[in-house]
């Protein structure tokens, strides 16, 4: 009979925890029971997901940004149904295929004073182009990256990885220098030796949702350059119109050398990357003919990623998703300040855009601080997790915490979420907080299941990307 999508899917449908528990990552089953998460998903459109029981989940995860113009956006469907029926020599290698040149011509206009494009299939290979690119470029081997950064997860990139929870075990890595986030005199130090090919920095930190500090990209970039080292600003997460500008650093008035982008570009249907960077940068990694495949991938401009990612950009333009996401989250951040007000557990509100971070901190009040306590003693970043929890089991919205080890709550919705979906949200979190700070026994008795169920199988979420 030959293979039948339609049919696996509904015949073995509610297998995959235990697929993967055998096939793949047993620890996936496991954190994604011990947090409350187990769904079988059905279908997902827009800002929502919807399990088998018909129930709908508003999407303030989106896929950790992958899902950035919404799930299964129509106009970027028709474009990849386009490129299949029209049955295209894809992937000859030895050719200039039309749709990558497009794409590039497509990001290069919205990107000022950058020039060429390298075309790969996810964030962390372009963060390893422009690794390689840089110290190819300056003929200097050390990187400089910061605290808590997130850069991906392969060799290269996880040598610019602020996390110790991702490096551990995986050395020893490529030569580079962990810098506090937004130090000025800590790179002013490391520069001074004149061995510094590169620093590669978030504007927005995806873990811990930081925003950098006003001014620091600015005088960053104009000591790099005086020391003949690169900027590379990493906006897999933060660009494309997340911030409420094409890429965050805009914000800053800067001009990296490379930039990195992925996830949003993708459509959330066909894995897409770039590292975009000067004529100046490219023209020392591709100097000659005999260096036309120095750094290639072999599916980077495959059609289909190409299709999608110009359907994407198109997306953003027509539906004006940029000054949606600015707009959108001037109420999300205006609505959450104004929570941390009325609530004693929240103590910050940060981020740029629809890129959001909510932290909680130690409560003032005695009767608060004997139930927050044991928690945060067992773990931190466990309350975090019963918000997270909360959030996902009574109202129904899907979010998840920053990184490890933090209490800080990550909003990443579709770049098309709207004023009322906001609204629903902003009335989902007071409704939360309000049962938390009431010491509502149900929420609490969820939080304490996962002290024990984090002491017993690991923490919780762990998996946590950036």
């Amino acid at each position: 009979m030959g293979f039948d999508l339609a049919s696996e899917l509904r015949n073995r449908a509610g297998e995959g925890p235990a697929l993967w528990a055998r096939y793949l990552n047993p620890q996936t089953a496991r954190v994604i029971r011990s947090i409350g998460f187990e769904r079988q998903w059905e279908r997902a459109h827009g800002c929502y997901l919807y399990d088998e029981t018909g129930a709908r989940y508003l999407d303030f995860l989106s896929g950790f940004g992958v899902f950035g113009i919404g799930r299964s956006h129509p106009t970027v469907r028709q474009a990849l149904h386009a490129v299949l029926d029209a049955e295209l020599a894809d992937m000859v290698q030895m050719d200039t295929p039309l749709l990558a040149g497009l794409l590039g011509e497509a990001l290069i206009e919205r990107a000022p004073n950058l020039d060429r494009v390298y075309m790969c299939s996810s964030g962390t290979e372009a963060v390893e182009a422009a690794l390689k690119f840089a110290r190819c470029a300056t003929g200097r081997a050390r990187v400089l990256y910061c605290d808590h950064a997130f850069h991906g997860l392969t060799a290269g990139s996880l040598s610019v990885n602020g996390a110790k929870e991702f490096r551990d075990g995986f050395g020893p890595l490529l030569p580079g220098t962990r810098i506090p986030f937004g130090d000025l005199e800590a790179l002013r130090r490391e520069l001074i030796a004149g061995d510094v090919a590169a620093l590669i920095i978030e504007p927005v930190q995806g873990k811990g949702v930081q925003v950098v500090p006003d001014g620091f990209l600015a005088e960053a970039a104009a000591l790099l350059r005086r020391h003949g080292a690169l900027l590379i600003c990493d906006e897999v997460q933060s660009g494309l119109g997340r911030t409420g500008k094409f890429f965050s650093y805009e914000y800053d008035g800067v001009q990296p050398d490379l930039v990195t982008i992925a996830k949003t570009l993708s459509g959330g249907f066909v894995p897409v990357g770039a590292t975009l960077g000067t004529a100046a940068v490219f023209e020392r990694v591709y100097s000659s003919m005999d260096r036309m495949l120095v750094h290639d991938s072999t599916y980077g401009a495959n059609a289909l990623a190409m299709a999608a990612g110009l359907a994407t950009l198109s997306v953003i333009d027509d539906e004006g998703l940029i000054a949606n996401a600015a707009t959108v989250g001037r109420q999300l951040t205006s609505g959450l300040k104004a929570a941390a007000d009325r609530y004693e557990l929240v103590t910050d509100i940060r981020g740029r855009g629809l890129l959001i971070g909510i932290e909680f901190g130690r409560p003032r009040s005695r009767r608060l601080l004997t139930r927050w306590g044991p928690l945060t003693l067992a773990r931190r970043g466990l309350f975090t997790q019963m918000v997270v929890g909360a959030l996902f089991e009574n109202h129904h919205v899907l979010t998840q915490t920053a990184g490890d080890h933090m209490d800080v709550l990550k909003l990443l919705p579709p770049l098309t979420v709207t004023s009322d979906e906001a609204s629903a949200f902003l009335d989902a979190f007071a409704a939360v907080m309000d049962s938390i700070h009431d010491s509502s026994r149900p929420v609490w008795h969820f939080g304490w299941g996962l002290t024990t169920r984090a002491a017993r199988r690991g923490p919780p979420a762990r998996s946590v990307k950036g």
